[in-house]
């Protein structure tokens, strides 16, 4: 019975260490230009993009006086109005991670700048998966 109870314990606590140890929080060297990226229609914020908004986090803490502005920004599709409205949720939902982790939000402001600035030129998914995102940069 305790052998049974013991592999039990190791079992759960391997998977764990496992779920633990996945995540790659770093901070950056520099915040400008740092980008999260999303998918079609959609502000959630991905595993990935959450390791990066939590290094943009630990960059913050570290360098108290550090104010920025995140960016959000949409593909070609879709209207100008539906657009504006998604890249603003876009850079809120950024910023509620970096908040949520204990950064002061007066530190950061957040634009929509939709469909009008986007980072790579054409048509086509290989082109609008760089333009759905979220740019921080620093004020």
């Amino acid at each position: 019975m305790k052998i049974k109870n013991f592999a039990m314990l190791a079992g759960i606590a391997g998977l764990l260490a496992a779920c633990g140890g996945s995540s790659k929080i770093v901070e950056p060297a520099d915040l400008n230009e740092q980008r999260v990226f999303f998918a079609l229609n959609s502000s959630e914020i991905s595993d990935e993009a959450k390791d990066n908004l939590l290094g943009q986090a630990l960059y913050m803490k570290n360098h108290a006086d550090t104010k920025i502005q995140i960016a959000g920004n949409c593909d070609e599709r879709g209207s100008t109005e539906y657009n504006l409205a998604l890249g603003a949720r876009r850079a809120n939902a950024a910023k509620a991670v970096i908040v949520n982790d204990g950064v002061d939000a007066s530190r950061i402001s957040t634009i929509s700048y939709g469909k009008e600035r986007p980072l790579v030129q054409g048509t086509g998914e290989e082109v609008w998966k760089w333009n759905r995102n979220a740019t921080t940069t620093v004020k």
